[in-house]
């Protein structure tokens, strides 16, 4: 059965993100993001602090923690700033993490120990102009000439791709056709400056402005036949896996971005007054309050009982979906339930309420969209059912 609470070991944790978050990604996080400034100062402090490397092994340089620990972080962090918290979501979940469930154990050697101490980033280059949602439509290739493979293709909306600590991406890529002509995708580790890499200058977005994200394109990109991730034809399936437990840390994310909307809507109920008496006086407001705490309590059950399954290797793909869903609802709801709290307050961007705001929207998106998730939360209802559209062709 499911037990909601956490241990000492991970409440201490949480205790320890919370207090870095407030006392020091708070104070300059602003300026920050209203710069678009990557915040490599804050990045490199949690590396100091073991964060990127919560789920991995001793051996690898990591905590030897798992992947509840690194829901509490994101939730910790998310509750003061998102940018921050996608960077380390993605810098773990789709950076090294792919190396480390199907990497030799020679990239597990040359790669995690960096990358768990922060020093440096790795990205996971899915997306495609054409090939979102519809991930088994790539377009980019990946031809085996001698001892490399020839990659040409691109990538949009990729993150943590061009920061100046950016050490590779993991690149998916068709490398062959089945009896059937459906592609045989796989996935290559791509270090960045190869020749014919191109990374593109960031995205002008409406959120996330201090997380890094990129279009990439490869023109004739040559790397070595050994940096193919795990076996030639099995990346479909493998960033299947990637995407599913993606899905609880982004969870735990918008749970933070939900409570740290109470947070921020609690605070302000209690300052702002109007005729004569604080808003929070006010039963309108206290009973919006009201639903905004309850949607982020029941996220945060929803993204600990699917990280709960998945610690314990028990199936989680229907409760990933679920908590995927529900989490990044309640994060809009409770963007917009704070901002219009706030008042006109809410629409400057001095408040944390307006950047929470205009983060919300992609977690609706990202890691699947909210369309996706219905259908396979429907799938594993319905699993006889005939599927609505090219069953292999969706993630």
């Amino acid at each position: 059965m499911f037990d909601h609470r956490i241990t000492a070991e991970h409440e201490q944790l949480r205790r320890t993100v919370e207090a870095f978050a407030h006392d020091v990604v708070a104070p300059q996080i602003g300026d920050l993001y209203e710069r678009h400034e990557f915040p490599y100062e804050i990045v490199r402090e949690m590396g100091r602090m073991g964060l990127f490397g919560l789920p991995f092994p001793e051996e690898y340089g990591g905590m030897g923690g798992d992947y509840f620990a690194l829901g509490i972080a994101l939730e910790e962090l998310a509750r003061v700033d998102s940018s921050v918290a996608i960077t380390l979501e993605a810098g773990v979940s789709l950076g090294a993490m792919p190396i480390y469930l199907f990497g030799t154990e020679e990239q597990k050697r040359e790669w995690l120990p960096k990358m768990c101490s922060g020093d440096v980033l790795g990205a996971f280059g899915l997306t495609e102009p054409g090939a979102g949602s519809d991930a088994g439509g790539t377009r980019t290739t990946a031809v085996r000439d001698g001892d490399h493979w020839v990659i040409n293709g691109s990538k949009c909306f990729i993150t943590n791709s061009g920061t100046d600590i950016t050490v590779l991406v993991t690149v998916t890529a068709v490398t062959g056709r089945k009896a059937d002509g459906r592609p045989l995708i796989s996935s290559i580790i791509v270090p960045s400056g190869t020749p014919g890499f191109t990374v593109a200058a960031p995205y002008s977005k409406v959120g996330w402005n201090c997380s890094d994200t990129r279009e990439l394109s490869f023109d004739d990109v040559r790397v070595p036949v050994g940096n193919l991730v795990g076996e030639e034809g099995r990346g479909y399936a493998q960033f299947l896996r990637i995407l599913d437990e993606g899905r609880v840390a982004i969870s735990a994310l918008a749970t933070g971005l939900a409570q740290g909307c109470v947070d921020e809507s609690v605070k302000y109920a209690a300052q702002r007054h109007a005729f004569g008496k604080p808003i929070g006086a006010n039963q309108a407001i206290q009973f919006k309050l009201a639903d905004m705490e309850t949607r982020a309590h029941m996220a945060r059950v929803g993204w600990r009982d699917a990280a709960s399954r998945l610690v314990a290797g028990e199936p989680f793909k229907k409760q990933a979906a679920i908590a995927k869903l529900y989490s990044s609802t309640v994060a809009v709801d409770n963007a917009r339930d704070a901002t219009q709290i706030h008042g006109g307050s809410g629409y400057m961007n001095e408040y944390p309420v307006a950047r929470m705001w205009r983060d919300s929207k992609i977690l609706e998106i990202g890691e699947g969209t909210s369309e996706v998730q219905r259908m396979l939360i429907a799938r594993e209802l319905l699993p006889a059912a005939p599927p609505s559209g090219d069953r292999d062709r969706v993630r």
